[in-house]
């Protein structure tokens, strides 16, 4: 992994300072001490000339006041979560407590390499129509490196209803310009269990503006396993199921809505909801015939293979279901 950890940050003038927006920098956490410093490490770390605020939000667990600083250029705000318990209620109290004109949200087990803000701000000044940018990633996981970039330096709502483009959408890669929160809103609280509030947020945006990304990694991303949902099949299904009745356009997109509908059929079948796996599979191949998630929750439903034994596989590969 980019060690970030002992980076220091380069010497930048007061004046070049105040031509560059202030960013404040959404990091929820809960119980991650270790990992939660080496994400502000890397934060602080950053080359960008202007202000960075991080923005430690404790969702459920105590404050730890002693990561607060009032450094000038690179401060760090501590906080509660004073909304509905959960990430999404935790990155929308760290946007109210924050003012900087640009937002970004990393998560507490995620590493930024140096150049990331730096970049993907001059990628937002070199398209003023545009309000968010994302960036590439690497996934880190079982030892492995998993590059993940995008194919385009240019995201629109077609291109995310029809793919999830995990590449170009994860959450640590977000950068927007609050003026934007007018329009679009706060994450959606809403979401069952959380499951997709990102991809529900990040869908609320594509009807905005498109979504610029700088096509390179930016990101380390570790995957560990409480990283995933592999053992909350119900919860998937709820959050896939709110997400389409969110965003009724799905059904202009067959490939898109095929891909949900797999993902479904995937969960039903983990956990031995044979009859309606078997009508998710059906609804899934009327719309993709070659939606592979179909034929993997048929695997299972038939007893072939086991659901912990095809999420393994795919997540060495840097995929999720």
């Amino acid at each position: 992994m980019t060690d970030t950890t002992t980076s220091t940050n380069p010497a930048a003038s007061s004046d070049s300072a105040a031509e560059r927006p202030a960013v404040s920098v959404m990091v929820a956490t809960r119980d991650r001490p270790e990992l939660l410093r080496k994400t502000l490490a890397a934060i602080a770390a950053q080359d960008y000339a202007g202000q960075v605020e991080a923005v430690v939000i404790f969702d459920r667990s105590e404050p730890d006041e002693s990561l607060a600083s009032d450094d000038v250029r690179r401060p760090v705000t501590v906080i509660s979560n004073v909304r509905r318990p959960g990430l999404q209620g935790a990155r929308n109290s760290g946007i109210e407590a924050s003012t900087n004109p640009l937002v970004g949200f990393c998560d507490d087990d995620d590493v930024w390499r140096t150049d990331k803000l730096s970049r993907q701000v001059d990628a937002l000044d070199a398209d003023p129509d545009v309000d968010m940018v994302t960036c590439g990633l690497e996934i880190v996981f079982e030892e492995r490196r998993l590059r993940r970039v995008s194919e385009t330096e240019r995201i629109t709502r077609a291109d995310l209803l029809r793919s999830r483009a995990i590449d170009a959408t994860h959450p640590s890669s977000f950068l927007f310009r609050r003026t934007m929160l007018a329009e679009v809103g706060l994450i959606d609280e809403d979401v069952p269990g959380g499951y997709g509030e990102d991809y529900d947020w990040i869908l609320r945006v594509s009807n905005h503006s498109d979504i610029v990304t700088v096509a390179e990694p930016m990101v380390d991303i570790l995957w560990h396993e409480s990283s995933f949902y592999a053992e909350r099949w119900q919860m998937r299904i709820d959050g896939l199921e709110y997400l389409l009745a969110q965003h009724p356009d799905f059904a202009s997109e067959p490939i898109g809505l095929a891909r949900i509908k797999g993902q479904i059929a995937f969960a039903e079948a983990a956990m031995g909801n044979r009859r309606r796996a078997w009508s998710a599979i059906r609804e899934t191949l009327r719309l993709d015939r070659t939606e592979k998630r179909a034929y993997l929750a048929a695997a299972m439903t038939t007893g072939l293979v086991s659901a912990d034994t095809i999420v393994r596989a795919v997540q060495r590969r840097g995929r999720s279901i």
